[in-house]
């Protein structure tokens, strides 16, 4: 197998042992740290355009091609200098990810007619069921148990709180959302299945429901995650609607054999350290955070199927490189601790891992920075989330951040709870943030071509790139080398959503 020769070759190679409106910093002037020389444009571009190139594949999380990624990622940072600091004295720390999905051997037939799974029909969760029940409609409101031993087969209605049309991925999030309303409003009438018939906006959506339907979740079980946990009760499966042109629901019944099946994959996180200067104080870690992996070769779109990801986040995984350039060039008194994560596409896996499971003592992280995506939209724009509550766990690390600030004009409405894209909720800092360690998230948010093979190396702003890099470095710095740890807020709440 490919997976078990390229984990052995990671394992023994030579080579890889051993604002409601803007606010901004202090601005220029703000310290930049006596290292920051080592981080460079050229650098940036190069590292850039070789993780985000066609030949990595889109390194998508959990496949080889996320592991060629972090050998590639682990063989730049012994190259600069960084330590080792994954598990047993190499710069990995691999972790098992299970895949629980339907099984293609899986069959629906609606009214006699036999639907092609993923194509006519999607099924909306994982789930063991067969089913033999005539069908009702549920258009209208439905008495609870009047459709015990039935079928409901109901047309999809725009949820009562509709999501924005500017949201990323707004059709997909609306027909979930729409879904998992009329899933709740029906699901005292007691049906055996729930069938709804996509609208248009549900039509819209049917190649990204497909997509993630089929691939099905990305779990951590062996960390007690439950593969069966908030999966309905009863099968729910979408249809295009010419599935059920002229069905006559008085006689047609559903039949379902709906199986699911579960493997293992191996993905990884990549760990690098550079030891603090100070006896005293190199026990404590400010851990400089991003992850590595994308969505890899995936349906083409205009005839491109490498979902390349340069800004999500290849920007950030040659950012670490270039502070760990910073931080082995003029190490501060803390040590500095980079953790490229794997499998953040499929559910922030890897950082989960590591928040669970660190390579150092957990007491040792004394603040995480992470960011995710850094290098698109206007060349002074930013953003900061943790820095408003109830996201905001450690006001000391924030007025850090906001002083070494290069100038950036901060949107930090993206940090508000009642933002719809919830933003703060979506990257690698989170889990830290919920097991208590002071945590912020550098971004400069999503633009047009975020998860579409249109996020190209050649889109990115370099110069940006630059600034956002040399920013995260000098808020790094100052926590490196400060008097006392950032301090948590008092009774800081953990993020949960």
């Amino acid at each position: 197998m490919r997976f078990r020769s390229l984990l052995l070759a990671g394992l023994v190679a030579p080579a890889l042992n051993a604002c409601a409106g803007p606010m901004a910093g202090s601005g220029p002037s703000a310290a930049r740290g006596p290292g920051g020389a080592a981080i460079t444009a050229g650098d940036l571009r190069r590292d850039l355009f070789f993780l985000a190139s066609d030949s990595m594949r889109g390194r998508r999380g959990a496949t080889d091609d996320e592991l060629r990624a972090s050998m590639w990622l682990a063989a730049q940072a012994q190259a600069m200098g960084l330590q080792p600091a994954g598990d047993d004295g190499t710069f990995f720390q691999f972790f098992p990810v299970r895949r629980f999905r339907m099984s293609e051997t899986s069959t629906v037939t609606l009214g006699g007619r036999t639907l092609r799974l993923w194509e006519d029909a999607v099924v909306m969760a994982p789930v063991d069921a067969r089913v033999d029940a005539p069908v009702m409609s549920g258009d209208a409101p439905l008495a609870a148990g009047a459709a015990s031993d039935r079928a409901v087969v109901a047309r999809l209605r725009p949820p009562a709180t509709q999501t924005p049309r500017w949201v990323s991925l707004w059709s997909w999030r609306q027909t979930s959302g729409a879904v998992n309303a009329q899933r709740t409003a029906l699901t005292p009438a007691s049906p055996s299945a729930l069938v709804f018939v996509a609208d248009s906006v549900g039509l819209l959506a049917f190649e990204n429901l497909i997509k993630s339907a089929r691939e099905g979740r990305y779990l951590l079980d062996t960390l007690g995650v439950n593969p069966r946990a908030n999966i309905p009760p009863v099968p729910v499966i979408l249809v295009r609607p010419e599935v059920v042109a002229g069905l006559d629901l008085s006689t047609a019944r559903l039949t379902a054999d709906l199986r699911t099946e579960s493997f293992i994959y191996p993905s990884v996180n990549v760990v690098a350290r550079v030891p603090g200067t100070d006896p005293a104080l190199r026990g404590e870690h400010v851990l400089f955070s991003g992850h590595q992996d994308h969505d890899g070769v995936n349906r083409p779109v205009n005839g491109d199927s490498i979902w390349n990801g340069a800004d999500d986040n290849a920007t950030v995984s040659v950012a670490l490189l270039a502070i760990g350039r910073a931080f082995a060039r003029e190490p501060g008194r803390r040590s500095a601790l980079f953790v490229w994560h794997g499998s953040e596409e499929r559910g922030l896996l890897g950082s989960y891992w590591y928040a669970r499971t660190p390579t150092i003592p957990r007491s040792g992280i004394v603040a995480v920075l992470n960011a995710d995506m850094i290098g698109r939209n206007s060349p002074d724009s930013a953003a900061l989330l943790g820095v408003t509550a109830p996201h905001r766990n450690s006001q000391a690390l924030v007025n850090m951040a906001l002083a070494a600030n290069p100038g950036f004009a901060l949107d930090s409405t993206w940090d508000a709870p009642t933002h719809p894209e919830g933003w703060y909720f979506r990257s690698d800092h989170l889990p830290y943030a919920r097991v208590g360690i002071p945590a912020i998230f550098f971004t400069t948010l999503l633009h047009a071509d975020y998860h579409t093979p249109e996020d190209e190396p050649e889109r990115i702003d370099i110069a940006k790139l630059e600034r956002m890099t040399r920013w995260m470095y000098a808020t790094g710095w100052s926590v490196a080398n400060a008097a006392a740890r950032p301090a948590l807020d008092p009774q800081p709440a953990a993020p949960n959503r």
